[in-house]
């Protein structure tokens, strides 16, 4: 509380216009918190949180549990271009590891960075994987690993900034070592013999996965981050953070869209204008094309589909086929989601890698996130429902 700013109850009130009453009903809804003084009697509150509240009322919102805007640092989508702190998320891939990327989403600057694995934990991991079913899929492999690590870890409870980027750092180092069993190298040369299909496959395939951690880190505040941040607005640990993030990415609309788009492109390799035009047949929408946010074009489609095509990748004439078929219908672009499928196709992977990797890499952005959100005052996601049960 040193240096802190602090006001009374009255003082809350006045700044805010509000009754007594309602500022205690706000603590109860999580939209301030308040201290004790061993000074003083009663309590007092920090006055960058009043004035955080006192904003948001200005700006014509009522203070209630609903949390329309949450300001972030981390990642700007703007003009069909993401931005990671001010960099291009484009030029970070072409130019930087993934490690260094995760560096500069949680503590802002780029630098070198590695990740080590506690063998305990990596143990662990290994444990809890190895008591699934041999079917079972990488991402609920990872899920798991998720779990058992932190149930391992006796000081996740740890917030400080720099403890949560080192818990971070060799969570993922362990999931990886995990998975694949090798211990050396970065994060990409290590989960890349996990993926391929074949020992000593393709030798470009670690490179296109470092490329993919980065651009997949985090893409705002897509739905399994906002599920992220209510988990640390009410403090849970880092691992349960993650859990919250890989829960909510299990779904055809968020993690498994890639999945969605490799089997259209393996129903399209044959006769990609027949396979397009029974899509549109369907009325359903055609997998790995347009995007919420993103108005003309995907950025990081259009870097990973020129990758592709610096490889002269057999795939990518049936995209093109089908990119050509579309020509003229406004916002159906190729997205991440076709251009990660592609790459599946290319490299001969799984179709569920897909939704691992993305796991994996959006793992950094979801602890860039909790980060900040461990900085705001606790549970301040508290909408209110709109009853339309029966009354009594």
């Amino acid at each position: 509380m040193a240096g802190d700013r602090f006001l009374t109850t009255a003082e809350a009130a006045k700044r805010l216009d509000v009754k007594p009453e309602t500022i205690y009903a706000y603590v109860s809804r999580g939209l301030l918190t308040s201290v004790r003084s061993g000074a003083r009697r009663g309590s007092l509150f920090a006055q960058d949180d009043v004035d955080r509240l006192a904003e948001r009322g200005r700006e014509g919102r009522a203070p209630s549990g609903a949390i329309e805007r949450i300001r972030t640092a981390i990642t700007l989508l703007e003009d069909d271009e993401l931005y990671y702190r001010g960099h291009r998320a484009v030029e970070l891939a072409r130019t930087e590891s993934a490690e260094s990327v995760a560096h500069l989403l949680w503590t802002g600057a780029l630098g070198p960075a590695s990740f080590a694995a506690p063998p305990a934990l990596v143990s662990v991991a290994r444990s809890a994987i190895a008591a699934l079913p041999a079917s079972t899929e990488l991402t609920d492999r990872i899920r798991v690993a998720v779990a058992a690590v932190g149930a391992a870890d006796p000081l996740r409870y740890d917030l400080a900034p720099d403890a949560v980027v080192r818990r971070a750092g060799s969570l993922l180092a362990v999931l990886v070592e995990a998975l694949s069993g090798v211990a050396d190298g970065s994060l990409a040369e290590r989960l890349w013999p996990a993926l391929a299909r074949r020992p000593g496959a393709d030798p470009d395939g670690a490179a296109l996965l470092d490329l993919l951690l980065v651009l997949l880190a985090d893409h705002d505040l897509a739905v399994s981050t906002l599920a992220v941040r209510v988990a640390a607005s009410a403090r849970a640990n880092p691992y349960a953070a993650v859990s919250a993030g890989l829960g909510a990415i299990d779904g055809q609309y968020h993690g498994a869209a890639s999945a969605l788009a490799y089997r259209f492109l393996t129903d399209a390799v044959d006769d990609p204008v027949r396979a397009l035009s029974e899509q549109l047949r369907s009325g359903a929408r055609v997998p790995g094309f347009g995007h919420r946010v993103y108005r003309h074009r995907d950025p990081r489609a259009v870097l990973l589909l020129d990758v592709l095509r610096e490889r002269d990748a057999p795939i990518l004439a049936t995209v093109d086929a089908i990119v050509g078929g579309l020509v003229g219908r406004p916002g159906l672009f190729p997205n991440v989601d076709l251009a990660l499928a592609a790459a599946l196709h290319e490299f001969d992977l799984h179709p569920d890698v897909g939704e691992a990797v993305f796991a994996l890499a959006r793992t950094v952005g979801w602890i860039a996130h909790a980060l900040e959100e461990y900085a705001e005052p606790g549970l301040r996601f508290r909408p209110e429902g709109v009853y339309v049960g029966p009354r009594p």
